[in-house]
């Protein structure tokens, strides 16, 4: 399973592997931005949560379906990847928008199983995995914070993220819901 996310803050890895509870939080957060030429009236990319990546067709909370991914997951062995298809080496305005060609040869090396192995490293805001190593993409790319030249700018900036989703994520509050929330703040 894919998700994806065009980051306009220029934080988040191009590919991340999501355990179960990481898959569930991001498909419940459901972020991205919204960018000019795919939304009408936008200019400059806008930051934008739509629950489960569609809330408008949603009848049922949010957290229904996050907890049937999460136990499809768990019983058939599945993959979940967070692809981010905005930017890089900065936010919007700074940094350049992933190639596409990246993008391709990081999908194509999940479903070939190129990434099933246990060369990975922890992002550190996020707690993402990232993989170390990607065919036809440059290392340097796969960690977000090495593309930029000012690393306090980006752990700013990725800061600033981590509570925009901790902070859209208060609308789920529930018992329920609260415990995956706790689990999850102690990832961002």
């Amino acid at each position: 399973i894919f998700f994806l996310t065009a980051d306009a803050f220029g934080v988040l890895p191009p590919i991340s592997k999501l355990n179960v509870e990481q898959a569930m939080f991001h498909f419940m957060s459901g972020y991205t931005a919204k960018v000019a030429g795919t939304e009408a009236g936008i200019t400059e990319p806008q930051l934008t949560f739509s629950a489960c990546f569609g809330k408008a067709f949603l009848p049922l909370h949010p957290s229904k379906y996050a907890e049937l991914l999460g136990e499809k997951m768990k019983t058939h062995q599945v993959n979940v990847w967070l692809i981010n298809t905005g930017w890089t080496g900065g936010p919007y305005g700074i940094g350049k928008r992933m190639k596409l060609s990246y993008t391709r040869a990081m999908i194509t090396a999940a479903l070939n199983g190129d990434l099933n192995h246990n060369h990975y490293k922890m992002h550190h805001v996020f707690k993402l995995m990232i993989p170390l190593h990607c065919p036809n993409v440059p290392d340097e790319i796969l960690d977000p914070s090495k593309t930029w030249s000012n690393q306090e700018e980006y752990f700013i900036k990725a800061y600033e993220l981590a509570n925009a989703f901790a902070e859209n994520f208060k609308q789920f509050e529930q018992p329920k819901v609260s415990k995956l929330h706790q689990e999850e703040l102690k990832l961002c």
